[in-house]
């Protein structure tokens, strides 16, 4: 099992596409994978015949490093193909309880092989390199465990483990006892203020009843989704600023062009509004890392797409030097591929500055939360019609309507502050109700 994306830990196995037997070039398609943010086409770098297909499709949570299919070399017989009896070695005693990844990644079983693993060449599977880089820590004379001499996982613990033993001081005195808030006990029998007690109720703080849930396996995407969301909510200090935009002549422009066959929607002016405006404010093109404010060079805006595992955020890159139209193709274009879970990494990894736009659902306004490490996402409501007193070229008094948006900036307060962040609101507004202005960028 590849790892796909950064955040990719393990996979799910959506479709094969070579069958047992068949020939198989590097660059050809092997299979569809789910990752935590697609299905992607994982390639074969060997050529070589596809011998056994050890993980079958619809398998879910497949380990990263995991065996999930056999190749031979061309010319061998690959119905005879030496199955390894033990995927997952026994763990020695007094280790670190860990699964055991046996392949780094999908090589052709042949002879060759087989003598290049005899004569001393080590590999790492992917978990083993993570392991060793983040933690300094050189292979040295540590023998590998894993099949055909490969470095697993489990290696990479035991290593660790005895750096830890050498480094970790004894501890001379106990740990402070730290105290301990009692809980009520609820008594067993009938439930506080004559509740009754069918259907089975659930004590707070305690384990949900059986009988009042349904378990619901979360997919790969959706688990992301929540990490996602709860590091954005716990880390990032949101703050929340709202303008009124007036689109009327958003309205007017589109219709014009409509009758020269160039369809764009209301979300298109206002993506190419925000890429505008953040090339006017390159401190709000920004995002955080762990040294600080990082000012992008390039105005990537994430626009987020509904789809049936959860919120996708393809990437319309460099959308401040695009024109309208080519804006709308490419929107069009990265939903239909983020709804059929098809978007490439590069086409959802990144961004600078998010768009959510739930005015197409009759939400009049909300507040949207951040996608880190981006410094903002504007969150959209629908049009309505406002009333207004005017006059008339006779001075006669009358209503008008008015056609208006609420807009949302959600931003970080430790790169975009309440002053920088009306200013970025009040320069979006010019920009989307002129859209001439539009056109000089």
């Amino acid at each position: 099992m590849p790892a796909l994306s950064p955040t990719m830990e393990k996979g799910n196995i959506v479709k094969w596409l070579k069958k047992e037997g068949e020939a198989v070039h590097a660059g050809d398609a092997l299979c569809e994978i789910e990752t935590d943010k697609a299905v992607i086409t994982f390639d074969s770098s060997e050529d070589g015949i596809l011998a056994k297909i050890m993980v079958e499709e619809g398998t879910k949570d497949v380990t990263l490093g995991s065996l999930i299919a056999l190749l031979v070399a061309e010319g061998e017989d690959w119905k005879q193909v030496e199955i390894p009896t033990q995927v997952h070695p026994p763990m020695p005693a007094q280790t670190v309880s860990a699964p055991q990844e046996p392949a780094a990644d999908l090589t052709p079983i042949s002879s060759k092989a087989q003598h290049s693993a005899g004569i001393g060449e080590v590999r790492l599977s992917p978990a083993a390199r993570q392991i060793l880089q983040t933690h300094g820590l050189e292979r040295g004379s540590t023998s590998p465990t894993g099949p055909r001499g490969i470095f697993t996982k489990e290696d990479a613990l035991n290593m660790l483990k005895q750096k830890g033993s050498m480094s970790a001081p004894r501890a001379t005195a106990a740990a402070p006892v730290q105290p301990t808030l009692k809980t009520p006990q609820v008594a067993s029998g009938a439930p506080p203020y004559g509740r009754p007690s069918t259907p089975p109720i659930s004590i707070p703080g305690q384990p949900l009843a059986p009988g009042t849930f349904t378990e619901i396996p979360a997919s790969n995407v959706r688990q992301v989704i929540a990490r996602r969301l709860t590091e954005s909510k716990s880390t990032i200090p949101h703050s929340y600023a709202s303008i009124d935009c007036n689109i009327e002549q958003v309205l007017k422009t589109k219709k014009q062009l409509a009758r020269d066959d160039i369809k764009v929607s209301v979300n298109d002016f206002i993506i190419k509004a925000a890429a505008v405006t953040l090339k006017q404010m390159p401190d709000v093109n920004s995002t955080w890392s762990s040294e600080g404010p990082r000012q992008l060079s390039s105005v990537d805006i994430s626009v987020a797409v509904a789809t049936d595992r959860g919120l996708v955020t393809p990437i319309v890159q460099d959308a401040a030097s695009k024109g309208l139209e080519e804006i709308s193709t490419m929107v069009k274009v990265l939903a239909k591929k983020a709804k059929a879970g098809k978007l490439l990494p590069e086409e959802y990894q990144g961004g600078s500055f998010s768009i959510s736009n739930l005015g197409m659902f009759g939400i009049s306004g909300f507040s949207a939360v951040i996608n880190p490490p981006q410094a903002c996402i504007l969150a959209v409501g629908q049009l309505r019609h406002d009333l207004t007193a005017s006059e008339d070229d006779e001075g006669n008094p009358s209503l008008r309507r008015k056609d208006m948006m609420m807009v949302t900036l959600s931003s970080d307060g430790r790169i975009v502050d309440d002053e920088l962040a009306s200013q970025f609101l009040e320069n979006f507004r010019l920009n989307l109700e002129n859209p001439s202005r539009l056109a000089l960028f």
